[in-house]
């Protein structure tokens, strides 16, 4: 195992200063819990990656499918963040939406669907953002960098783990584009966020850290 391999083991430290203590928020939640859980999840994947790399085996980034690590992003952040702000609970319901919810308004803390509360996204992207279905919710999209399972083909060199951004908005259906598909495609159908959907989120931002993207 090369050393560039065993460095990127070690995600790269969050900026101190680049927490908004402005940014505005529902449910109580707070920068400063969003900032906990954040340091969690890279304590999390280094000692993953370490324990991995000891037995001569690639990175979790390294393998997972790109969607799937995106998601592993988003629902750590599901578990973390009630950890740290106990007005928020996990959505107890399957595939329940949104992820968050608030504590003790829905019955075991469990619904189908409903407007109140956070839906959270991991992405490697500064915009377009996608979900199933064009909603009215809060959304919070966790932006990172790292590497894939396509990079080695591509020759792309190791690299750390990174939090680049967090951004949060409460969206309206106008906010959202929605993309169908033909009757012979077997992509997923999504909904986007649209340009005013996204400036409303970067102007609320939570976290940002852009200089090494």
């Amino acid at each position: 195992m090369n050393i560039d391999e065993r460095l990127a083991c070690t995600p790269r430290p969050l900026s101190t200063s680049g927490f908004n203590p402005d940014c505005t928020l529902p449910y109580a939640l707070s920068s400063q819990h969003i900032q906990r859980s954040m340091q969690d999840f890279l304590d999390f994947l280094g000692f993953i990656n370490v324990q991995l790399i000891t037995k001569e085996m690639p990175r979790l980034e390294s393998f997972l499918m790109p969607a799937n690590f995106s998601s592993m992003v988003g629902e750590y952040m599901n578990v973390t963040i009630p950890k740290y702000c106990p007005t928020l609970v996990k959505n107890q319901y399957h595939n329940g939406h949104p992820d968050l919810i608030p504590v003790g308004v829905f019955a075991n803390n469990a619904v189908q669907h409903s407007t109140e509360g956070i839906e959270i996204k991991g992405s490697r992207h500064l915009s377009g953002w996608q979900g199933h279905n064009p909603e009215s919710v809060w959304l919070m999209v966790f932006v990172f960098d790292s590497n894939t399972s396509n990079d080695k083909m591509k020759d792309i060199a190791p690299k750390p783990f990174s939090f680049h951004a967090v951004y949060a908005a409460e969206l309206t259906m106008r906010d959202w584009a929605f993309s169908g598909r033909s009757a012979t495609s077997r992509r997923t159908i999504t909904a986007s966020v649209t340009q005013s959907g996204v400036q409303k989120m970067k102007a609320n931002w939570v976290y940002e850290d852009l200089g090494e993207r």
